[in-house]
């Protein structure tokens, strides 16, 4: 039971991920499946794709020895496609469209070049693996670029052949260095091919692949027989793929428990109606945006009480209310909703001062703003736009709704001061930035500009 921690957005402090390593040990993971992106301490040449707040060697080092001293794996996911990579001015002669940075050409011997460097690096800090995740999910934009299109016009040539020959090409390039560690691929760009194309390229004897479907409901009886599939091309093992947070929308700040909790059932009736011997485990993903370009989602500690609620029921086959006890007590919650984001209790979990504060935000903010700006006779009727250009208003209108401007100016301050704080221990100023601006700027900023503008009239 891997925990993926996705840290191209929002990646915690060290400190605090040290934190929350004994927690989910307790809860029931068994390793870490980590995506680094730009938080990786690249060297050399590739120093340039480290973002300013990536973990130092000696950060990194010392969250390693702890996963292993709790007796968890470690997994780490190279993201290819590598846009956080070919982004740079000095990789985009890699792309395989010269216009994006969706895929990386596989055409080049620098390309392969490249993925071996970044291998490299990452093991050599690693050290002891059994495997590596080497990503190859949603490569949009891959055979379209005008060396691949000329491979294809050639006989027998397939776009399902070139994904296929740039991922045995990855794969080659990590079991020739690194005989002991296998590759784990992400599955959704197989799922479509023949059986006879899989089994003659000879992927199935290098990679494990990882089923991913993060629905609520999903269809059993297909993942089933993709599995079937799978091994009748020669797949040795298969791992499945759950989220605990970051599907359910883009820009969702709050995680739907009950989304979570459901999709991790449906996975364990695929595993109870699959061979014993072909799983080889399962990665609960919590994805942190939803690519290297899109906003932030549901931070982690916000999602932590989702991340308890499915650990505990692939660890016990199930959520039952003696589950969800020993949940509130891993938790130090008195009342854990799934089906509703509201949690009653604050929790003495790393960072659950994150998530109260959070959910007041992203429940009250906005509406109260809009409640006394949109819905408020004296606001709508007396100081419209048309009035506060003009700095027109009646005296005696501005006590009917400056005392409630003021207090609910001062009230959303005090609140986003807390959360400011709160955050500053767990992540850095970037990430913190970034949140308040999507999250809670639109609405503060119209607050204290209607104030400015009665104060001016």
């Amino acid at each position: 039971r891997l925990v993926h921690l996705d840290l191209k957005g929002a990646p915690p402090r060290a400190q605090y991920l040290e934190q929350v390593l004994p927690l989910l040990r307790a809860l029931g993971a068994t390793g870490l499946l980590l995506e680094y992106e730009d938080t990786f301490p690249y060297t050399g040449p590739l120093e340039l794709l480290r973002a300013p707040h990536a973990y130092s060697p000696a950060e990194l080092r010392a969250l390693l020895d702890q996963a292993r001293a709790q007796g968890m794996d470690v997994v780490p996911l190279l993201p290819f496609p590598l846009q956080f990579v070919l982004k740079h001015r000095e990789f985009a002669h890699l792309r395989e469209v010269k216009a994006l940075p969706n895929a990386l050409n596989p055409h080049k011997e620098e390309s392969l070049a490249l993925v071996k460097a970044m291998i490299d690096q990452v093991m050599a800090l690693h050290g002891d693996l059994e495997w590596f995740h080497i990503g190859c999910d949603e490569v949009y934009y891959f055979g379209e670029g005008e060396e691949s299109k000329q491979w294809l016009q050639q006989q027998d040539n397939t776009p399902e052949k070139l994904c296929l020959s740039h991922i045995k090409a990855v794969a080659t390039c990590l079991a020739s260095c690194y005989p002991t560690v296998t590759p784990i691929v992400w599955d959704d760009m197989l799922r479509g091919m023949s059986e006879e194309t899989l089994a003659g390229s000879g992927v199935p004897q290098l990679v494990q692949p990882m089923i991913w479907d993060y629905a609520a409901d999903i269809d059993v009886e297909s993942k089933v027989q993709l599995i079937e599939k799978y091994r009748r091309c020669g797949f040795s093992k298969v791992w499945f793929a759950s989220a605990f947070k970051g599907a359910t929308g883009v820009s969702q700040s709050l995680t739907l428990i009950g989304h979570h909790l459901r999709n991790q059932l449906e996975w364990l009736q695929v595993a109870s109606r699959s061979p014993a011997d072909v799983l080889e485990g399962i990665a609960l993903t919590g994805w942190q945006r939803y690519d290297h370009f899109s906003v932030l989602c549901e931070l982690l500690p916000v999602a932590i009480p989702s991340l308890a609620v499915c650990l505990q029921a692939l660890k016990n086959g199930g959520y039952s209310e003696k589950i969800k006890e020993n949940v509130e007590n891993l938790l130090g919650m008195s009342n854990l909703e799934i089906d509703t984001f509201m949690s009653t209790s604050l929790g003495t979990f790393p960072g659950s001062n994150i998530l109260t504060l959070v959910t007041q935000v992203s429940f009250y903010l906005k509406s109260s703003v809009d409640e006394l700006l949109e819905r408020n006779r004296y606001v709508t009727g007396w100081f419209s736009p048309y009035h506060r250009k003009r700095k027109i208003i009646h005296p005696i209108i501005i006590h009917h709704f400056q005392p409630d401007a003021l207090s609910l100016l001062s009230k959303w301050n005090a609140v986003v001061q807390d959360l400011q704080a709160a955050m500053e221990q767990v992540f850095h100023k970037c990430t913190i930035e970034e949140w308040m601006e999507e999250n809670v700027h639109p609405s503060l900023q119209k607050l204290q500009q209607v104030v400015d503008d009665l104060e001016e009239a």
